[in-house]
């Protein structure tokens, strides 16, 4: 079995990874990785958890992250969650650099026997007999073709359709150098329907806004929001600031109840298939994920059954129903309620911690509420859901 896959990021280096380890032949083909991407750069326990294996010999440069401050600047308002102490193998959050993250998996699926052209693919094609990939050093032929390579990928234009751009959304902002911290700084916002955010990373601060690529924000409106937050958070003072804007993946629930994720020939994992947590915009989890189910269904001899019922049935219902959730949690009588709850209750804080660690499903969330007794907070995620 002859594998291609196209994107070196988590869902790529991922699933050759699991492919080399399962004896299949495999070529990653990407010419930019590793690099920075302009995310926050999140990676949840869950995460960690799924490649600790192959990283067990990698010193990664990281932040693990002490506590999450939620502030509220319209009213003046703060809540401190403390991201609990656990041991090393059980950490809720860690702030990890981007290149090294993506190079140590990129390095593991080397080591498993995956091989690597550093050159860009310019066309796919994909019939009965099996894959063309044009690139600028020739023509390679393949049986199978993962396309891994981001909310642009190339592989998904060609296979299926590119995401329409009320399925996307634009994060942008600054990297402020020379300054980190152990805390994440996060403040929900109602217009643009999104949360404003600082993620400290080894030697710098990723600070930024999200906003959906149709509501009517050009990337310029949205870095000037985001660095005069930074000043009136005094986040980054003296900090040199290196501007930055990159398109994610933010699908409605429809979307996720109708996935273009496979065929006999090919498949989409990570950014590319829109596995994106709609209200955080986390994704390298589900690139993981939907990377090594991908490779797992192909070295199994049932791809691409097992790949797409998987995603179908264990991902998509809880990205529907975070899609669901989404308006209200970004609006401000949802915004009170949560700040106020956060500030004196316990069981609220632990809920938060669990959404961030990605412990907590969406689907039970209004359930886990109910039990807190913050009855109004709950009321509010029952009527997002309409």
């Amino acid at each position: 079995m002859d594998v291609a896959v196209v994107g070196a990021g988590p869902a790529g280096a991922w699933a050759a990874y699991t492919l080399a380890r399962r004896g299949a032949r495999v070529t990653i083909f990407d010419p930019s990785h590793p690099r920075e991407k302009p995310c926050g750069g999140g990676v949840t326990g869950r995460a960690l958890a799924l490649v600790a294996d192959a990283l067990h010999a990698t010193t990664l440069p990281r932040r693990v992250i002490r506590a999450a401050r939620f502030v509220d600047s319209r009213r003046g308002e703060l809540a401190v969650v403390p991201l609990d102490h656990r041991p090393e193998s059980d950490l809720t959050l860690v702030v990890a650099s981007r290149s090294a993250f993506d190079g140590a998996l990129v390095d593991a699926a080397e080591r498993a026997g995956a091989a690597w052209e550093r050159v860009r693919v310019t066309d796919v094609r994909v019939d009965a007999d099996g894959v063309r990939l044009q690139t600028a050093s020739g023509t390679h032929h393949a049986d199978i073709v993962i396309g891994a390579d981001g909310a642009n990928s190339l592989v998904r234009r060609r296979v299926a359709h590119p995401f329409p751009r009320c399925h996307l959304s634009v994060a942008t902002g600054f990297f402020a150098h020379g300054q980190t911290t152990s805390d994440i700084v996060i403040e929900l916002v109602a217009d643009p329907a999104g949360y404003l955010w600082s993620f400290p990373r080894p030697d710098h601060l990723a600070i930024g806004i999200c906003a959906q690529a149709d509501a009517g924000f050009a990337p310029a409106a949205l870095r000037d929001r985001a660095r005069a937050w930074a000043a009136r958070a005094r986040l980054a003072e003296g900090a040199r600031l290196e501007p930055y804007s990159w398109p994610i993946p933010s699908l409605d629930a429809r979307a996720f109840g109708a996935l273009d994720l496979a065929d006999s020939r090919w498949a989409i994992a990570g950014d590319a298939a829109g596995l994106v947590d709609p209200i955080t915009r986390e994704g390298i989890y589900f690139a993981l994920l939907s990377g090594q189910w991908a490779a797992e269904a192909v070295a199994s001899g049932r791809f691409p059954r097992d790949f797409t019922s998987r995603v179908n049935d264990e991902l998509a219902p809880d990205l529907a129903c975070a899609a669901r959730l989404k308006a209200g949690f970004f609006r401000p009588a949802f915004m009170g309620l949560m700040m106020h709850a956060l500030q004196r209750s316990a069981a609220v804080r632990q809920v938060m911690v669990d959404l961030v660690a990605g412990r907590q499903l969406y689907t039970t969330l209004k359930w886990r509420l109910l039990r807190t007794l913050e009855l109004g907070l709950a009321w509010k995620v029952i009527a997002a859901r309409g």
